[in-house]
């Protein structure tokens, strides 16, 4: 008997569709690659600071890992580059609403409404991420010590949190420099939409994974990594 492939999970062809469109409609300040060709679960993401900000030309790297059953369930964002930030962990693992499992739990502070739902989707993570890196949240922070620096530096008490975070502008773009990546560091430059060429070697042939008859990994249900929802 001969061995059929299995058809492409539903959560693979979410995927692909998702990432066809942030290819020909890029979110601004950002850069989207999957870590193998392969494997739609499993994203890598370049972000840019946005100029006028502290994280202005800044160069910091991150990781998304869908579970088998997105869109039904978020998946997690963990940051790979160094970062202080008060909603964000030692690990790297960014801790935000949008991204929390739907789940009614009166003590963590949240709205329902507020949590991860299947209509949400990759462009309004990234989307909430920029904004959390420049309204964080210290009402409830991952890491205390940089909530503190960011209230002082607000109320212009101290000028820590501004310097912890230019210093990491700059170790990121000594990286960059290794990296082979031009920064953007104006508004033109970072507001310019570049669709990704298909014939480019680093670039993803989407329709490939429209192909029912291709086995995909992480087509099982395995779970992301765990994300502390406190």
């Amino acid at each position: 008997m001969t061995n059929m492939p299995l058809p492409m999970a539903s959560s693979a062809k979410a995927l692909a569709k998702e990432l066809m469109n942030l290819q020909e409609e890029p979110v601004e300040g950002f850069k989207i690659t999957l870590v193998e060709e392969n494997n739609l679960y499993d994203w890598q993401v370049a972000i840019f600071g946005p100029p006028g900000t502290l994280y202005q030309g800044g160069y910091f790297k991150a990781h998304i890992r869908f579970p088998g059953d997105y869109p039904y369930s978020p998946p997690s964002f963990r940051f790979l580059s160094h970062i202080w930030h008060p909603n964000v962990y030692e690990n790297g693992e960014v801790c935000i609403s949008i991204l929390h499992a739907p789940i009614d739990d009166p003590q963590a502070g949240e709205l329902p409404q507020e949590r991860w739902n299947p209509t949400q989707n990759v462009r309004t993570i990234l989307m909430s991420v920029i904004s959390l890196l420049n309204e964080p949240n210290t009402f409830s922070p991952a890491n205390v010590d940089a909530s503190i620096m960011f209230r002082d530096w607000r109320e212009r008490k101290s000028t820590k949190y501004e310097d912890y975070v230019k210093q990491q502008v700059r170790d990121s773009q000594r990286e960059a420099e290794r990296d082979g990546v031009v920064v953007p560091t104006t508004v033109e430059e970072y507001c310019v939409k570049t669709t990704v060429s298909h014939d480019s070697d680093s670039a993803l042939n989407v329709e490939e994974f429209y192909d029912e008859d291709m086995e995909f990994c992480g087509d099982d249900d395995e779970d992301a990594p765990d994300v502390d929802t406190d």
